[in-house]
């Protein structure tokens, strides 16, 4: 009994490689857009130490130099952000509050969010600050 065997050479079809390789620019262009922060633009005030948090459960609570007040980069006011963090303590209660005031900013201004933290009692605050 002969058997032989076949020696075909087997190619990759290149043809349709710049097709994927737009699809996944695509695809990256379209996700990295989801993941977008809205931010204030503030100058960070300095620490001699920080500490680290996760970024994925928090909310934060901008106060620029004026003593405008937003709500994870929205314009807002004090009655909204009590609602938002009595709402957002109902549903997940170990969700940090991030602080983030300008440098310039009065202790008057950043002690309003305080209070109103102060008053709902809730605990798990953080100040963001720039490393030294």
């Amino acid at each position: 009994m002969n058997l032989r065997r076949n020696k075909k050479k087997f190619t990759v079809p290149m043809n349709s490689m710049s097709d994927v390789a737009f699809l996944l620019l695509i695809f990256i262009m379209l996700v990295s857009l989801i993941n977008y922060r809205r931010e204030v633009k503030i100058d960070y005030p300095e620490a001699a130490t920080a500490q680290r948090t996760s970024a994925e459960k928090n909310l934060e609570i901008w106060v620029d130099k004026r003593g405008a007040v937003y709500l994870d980069g929205v314009p807002s006011n004090l009655n909204a952000i009590e609602t938002a963090i009595t709402d957002i303590y109902r549903n997940a209660p170990d969700t940090r509050v991030h602080i983030i005031a300008d440098r310039d900013t009065p202790f008057a201004e950043v002690n309003k969010v305080l209070q109103v933290l102060q008053f709902l009692q809730y605990r798990v605050v953080s100040f963001v600050v720039k490393d030294a």
